[in-house]
């Protein structure tokens, strides 16, 4: 049988948060890693999403790695296919390509606590690995709503994620069935070109202007030949973001002069006072994330545009019944729901040191210590976890502090020595959570009155970080081994044993001869 192929790290995903890994290994020197990633191109989110519209919420420049700037990005929010292009770079500049095993999707992953590493098992077969980062994301896995009579749908049906480039929507009766970050671009693309629309809102959400516009070919020059005016722009985007922190998670009352901002924005285009009930929020604005568009109630309020305040509760054939009764004809359906964040699939595939799956340690609730280690899987770590989320700024800069903590981990198995792993405490786990959920008790999030895609199925937010991004890189700045139980493979106690006992044989022989020394010294003086 042949001996399965066993690597230092091995990286799960080539998203943000694995190339972002992946660069880092490279830069602390260590070299022998993969890059496991599933598809055939590197991209993560933004390779999968590719629907019409598609593009970051977050300005261009804040929106990429500190430290691969991008001194030509040609809007200050850049659409899905220039972070793309922007990844496919990154992947090339850092000469990763030879680390990525593409179409190997990670199918298994158990701890060996005899070898202390984890047997993989991938779609394109199997190896091992001293330490595993899963870059995975919370983004990548859609979920789709159990509609009755969906099966029987006679038309075309799909995920905004899983978009059918194939399928021409021109002329066709669409139905768009959810309003998130998504739709608002899907909608203003699509509206044009389709016969009829019909827009299935469950809760409306607060959208405010997006001030996008062209970055110059001076500006792009400029920052070519000074890459400091990048940098401060860069800088001045994520101040602003951080003074507006204090908002979200402290004082949730002083967003009120935001709502005004955000219904003046829909009053521009929606002039039916009964539409513009429909699209009036009732929660808090920041509760859920604050979405933007400019193009978003202009097309809403196109004549052939249907709003119905109702999520989707049956299929009749081609017919779409609404909860409120209501019912529309379609010839194609997109889902807009939003993906498994919470209930993350790869937690299914994970299996720590007890035999229970990553899912079943987290049945209550996902928490990991510092957002990157769970209790009972030691070596394992994951890239935007429990309670990293952010609902105003960049995610990147949460990667970023992540692959701090992941270098410092492996930094620290170095001077560890020889075959060791690092487990989480649970008292650590659970002392982390309690601060963080404690901290979350007066934010928007939790007192808005919206239920957000930031909860789990218990109402408890697992997903977003109740603070500045700077607070974060300080609590991530280093591995904290008191949080952790140091474990040794069984061959390294035994021979440490061994050695101890040695030790000790040889201290109590010395003892031993040195008072018999002692006594045939006293005798010759005497």
């Amino acid at each position: 049988m042949a001996e399965r192929e066993h690597v230092r790290v091995a990286v799960v995903g080539s998203g943000f948060g694995g190339l972002g890994a992946a660069v880092r290994l490279r830069r602390e020197g260590v070299t022998d890693f993969v890059v496991l990633e599933r598809a055939d191109s590197v991209g993560g989110t933004w390779r999968d999403n590719s629907y019409p519209g598609c593009a970051c919420d977050v300005p261009s420049h804040l929106y990429s790695f500190s430290f691969a700037p991008n001194p030509d990005w040609p809007r200050t929010f850049s659409g899905q296919q220039h972070i793309r292009a922007y990844l496919e770079h990154v992947t090339d500049v850092f000469r990763l390509r030879p680390h990525i095993r593409f179409n190997s999707e990670v199918q298994r992953m158990t701890w060996n606590a005899e070898r202390l590493c984890w047997d993989i098992e991938t779609s394109s077969g199997n190896l091992s690995a001293d330490l595993v980062v899963s870059a995975t994301g919370p983004l990548s896995d859609p979920k789709m709503p159990d509609i009755p009579g969906l099966d029987s749908f006679p038309g075309k049906v799909f995920h905004s994620a899983r978009w059918d480039h194939d399928f021409d929507l021109r002329g066709k009766r669409v139905a768009m069935v959810g309003t998130g970050a998504s739709a608002i671009q899907i909608v203003p693309s699509i509206q044009p070109e389709v016969e009829r629309l019909t827009l299935f809102q469950r809760t409306p959400p607060w959208v405010m202007p997006r001030v996008d516009r062209a970055i110059t070919g001076v500006e792009r020059s400029l920052h070519r030949a000074l890459p400091l005016t990048a940098q401060l722009r860069r800088g001045l985007l994520w101040g602003i973001r951080e003074l507006q922190v204090q908002a979200f998670t402290k004082r949730p009352n002083e967003l009120g002069l935001i709502e005004q901002l955000a219904k003046r924005n829909m009053g521009r285009s929606i002039k039916d006072p009964a539409l513009r009930a429909k699209l009036t929020p009732d929660y808090r604005i920041g509760c859920k994330r604050i979405l933007l568009s400019s193009e978003y109630y202009p097309a809403l309020a196109q004549p052939n545009v249907d709003l119905v305040a109702s999520g989707l509760s049956e299929v009749r054939g081609s017919t779409l019944v609404a909860a409120d009764g209501s019912e529309a004809e379609a010839d194609a359906i997109v889902f807009g729901t939003g993906f498994h964040v919470t209930d993350m699939p790869i937690a299914d595939r994970v299996v720590g040191a007890e035999g229970k799956t990553l899912a079943e340690a987290w049945k209550g609730g996902m928490e990991a210590l510092r957002g990157a280690s769970a209790a009972g899987f030691p070596n394992w770590m994951t890239i935007i976890g429990p309670n990293t989320g952010l609902g105003n700024s960049s995610m990147i800069l949460m990667i970023e502090s992540q692959l701090n903590y992941m270098a410092d981990f492996v930094k620290q198995l170095d001077v560890l020595g020889g075959r060791a792993a690092l487990d989480a405490r649970p008292s650590a786990v659970h002392a982390w959570n309690r601060r963080v959920q404690e901290r979350m008790k007066r934010t928007v999030w939790n007192t808005g009155g919206c239920t957000s895609w930031y909860l789990d199925a218990s109402g408890r937010n697992t997903t977003v970080w109740p603070g500045t991004t700077s607070e974060f890189r300080r609590a991530t700045r280093r591995v904290d081994l008191a949080e952790y139980e140091l474990l040794r493979a069984p061959a390294e106690k035994d021979a440490e044993s061994k050695n101890a006992e040695s030790t000790n044989a040889k201290t109590k022989d010395a003892k031993s001869k040195d008072a018999k020394s002692k006594d045939a010294t006293s005798e010759v003086t005497a």
